[in-house]
């Protein structure tokens, strides 16, 4: 059966960006193989400094995700530092990593030229990536466009250690969601929290309202007929509703006579309603920390001994065994 891969960094409340484009195709993969899910709380710390709210995050992001509908006992679901191999791992994969890959890696790159002060981890960014992957012998990386780069490097990496060492790690392949490949936020660029313009799944009910009927748009009179294919409105309305409900309101913009107050109106009463039973759910589980310690626990420990069938192969390899 096909490993599938996939994490979320705890950098900030989950949105609906990570929603549609990560967690919802991970949901559906937990039926078409071995999901494995990990907070990427270790990657987070290249941007993070703040302790406590670091482990904040990371505790809310487990506890939304089996919310929203990752089960943890057909998959497997676990925070990144609970797992401490994937450090060494790291360190073997990056003595067989060209100094040249890393400074042509999209996150070293844009830091550069945005006169941002680099740190080490941000460089090695991509080898802690790679090593996620590889630890656990993943088949398939489900990932945005954006993220594709990723997992190209971690193909190189994997590559070189194999023809170094000898043929050790799986060549992992990415997948993309075309559909979800991108997705556009409040002020209409790409959802991102670095742009404070997403709306997030378990957020306050009244904020939530206020960031909707605060999305930019153009100054299309009401009577006018609009676009729907270049409205963000519309675009994040279609997210929530069948076909059918979508071309009706695509009919709406058309035909004029409809502002874009009260197609943000409508906007937010869908996705309050569409999250309306994950909230429930994450509510329930808060309440039980019992069972998400457990959860969490049984998490480290099934990523652990996936993680140590590796790990033995690579230090006999490498000449580490004892």
């Amino acid at each position: 059966m096909k490993r599938i891969l996939s994490g979320i960094k705890p950098s900030g409340a989950i949105h609906i960006g990570n929603y549609f484009a990560m967690i919802k195709p991970m949901v559906d993969s937990q039926l078409r193989g071995t999901l494995l899910c990990f907070i990427a709380n270790l990657h987070a710390q290249t941007t993070l400094f703040e302790g406590k709210r670091l482990s904040q995050l990371t505790k809310d992001a487990f506890i939304d995700l089996l919310a929203l509908g990752i089960d943890p006992h057909k998959s497997i679901l676990w925070v990144q530092s609970d797992v401490p191999e994937v450090c060494e791992l790291t360190w073997y994969l990056s003595t067989v990593t060209p100094f040249g890959l890393l400074q042509r890696c999209h996150a070293y790159k844009d830091a550069v030229a945005n006169d941002i002060a680099a740190s080490d981890g941000l460089f090695q960014y991509p080898v802690l990536m790679a090593a996620d992957i590889l630890l656990y012998q993943s088949n398939i990386v489900p990932v945005g466009r954006d993220q594709k780069q990723h997992v190209e490097v971690s193909r190189d990496i994997a590559l070189k250690f194999n023809q170094v060492f000898g043929e050790v790690l799986t060549i992992p392949e990415p997948e993309i969601a075309e559909s979800f490949a991108v997705l556009s936020g409040l002020d209409g660029r790409k959802m991102s929290k670095s742009y404070d313009n997403t709306l997030e799944i378990f957020g306050d009910e009244k904020v939530l309202r206020k960031k909707v009927m605060g999305i930019i748009t153009d100054s299309t009179p009401v009577e006018a007929p609009k676009d729907p294919d270049a409205s963000v409105i519309y675009q994040l309305y279609s997210l929530f509703v069948n076909k059918e409900k979508a071309e009706e309101m695509a009919q709406k913009y058309r035909a004029g006579g409809m502002g874009y107050g009260e197609a943000k109106k409508e906007l937010f009463g869908v996705f309050w309603e569409y999250f309306r039973p994950y909230r429930e759910q994450r509510a329930k589980i808060e309440a039980d920390k019992v069972y998400v310690d457990e959860m969490r626990k049984l998490g480290e420990q099934k990523a652990r001994a996936l993680a140590m069938e590796t790990l033995e192969k690579v230090r006999e390899l490498v000449g580490t065994a004892i």
